[in-house]
């Protein structure tokens, strides 16, 4: 697993300080503020410097596609609660991205564990797709639809880079405890979502 990776799914390995943070493609050294890429063949995320970063910008550069920094709410985003059920996703929060690789959609979720993966029922998801219309063009591999159900029914989208997910995962591991996850880790998550919504610009309908 990379280190960048790791940084997000095992955050309680990475309080250790190291001595430095490199790029994880030239080994340049980095600041806490970085970028990110995904390896296309691995799926591992990568570390990387801004110089690096901008060599996988555009599609079809290789193994290699920079994270891009884009932040979206979808204040009207529409899902039913029959459809989200046919979804199988057995928590209340979890991330749709489109795998290149496969050709297809995939669903994951934040578990003590990790990022969970559950089977996507692809008609329900294009359902889904068609009645957000907006949310279509999703840069495949490198960014994610994070769905929040509250507890009241209603539904949150975020269109966020997918290393915004991974993050959401490591808050989870680091913070769950027990079969209900405690105060602290619903005080991350909602944190998390409360940063997100200042942070994300309001998407646009089609």
């Amino acid at each position: 697993m990379s280190t960048g990776l790791r940084r997000f799914r095992d955050p309680a390995r990475a309080e250790p300080a190291e001595p430095a943070q490199r790029c994880e493609l030239c080994a340049e050294l980095l600041d806490g503020e970085h970028g990110h890429v995904v390896d296309l063949e691995t799926r591992a995320l990568m570390c990387a410097c801004r110089g690096c970063r901008l060599l996988f910008v555009r599609p079809g550069q290789g193994r290699y596609r920079a994270v891009p920094d884009r932040f979206r709410y979808a204040p009207s985003f529409r899902i039913s609660p029959a459809d989200w059920d046919d979804l199988g996703i057995p928590v209340r929060t979890a991330f749709f991205f489109r795998n290149s690789s496969l050709g297809r959609t995939v669903a994951f979720y934040p578990s003590p564990a990790g990022a969970t993966e559950s089977l996507l029922p692809l008609a329900t998801w294009e359902r889904v797709i068609a009645a957000n219309p907006a949310l279509a063009d999703t840069e495949p591999d490198v960014e994610a639809l994070l769905v929040d159900r509250a507890p009241d029914g209603s539904f949150s989208c975020h269109l966020v880079p997918i290393d915004a997910c991974y993050r959401l995962v490591g808050l989870v591991r680091l913070h769950w405890k027990g079969f209900g996850g405690g105060r602290e880790a619903w005080e991350a998550i909602d944190g998390f979502f409360a940063a997100l919504r200042r942070r994300a610009r309001v998407l646009k309908e089609v």
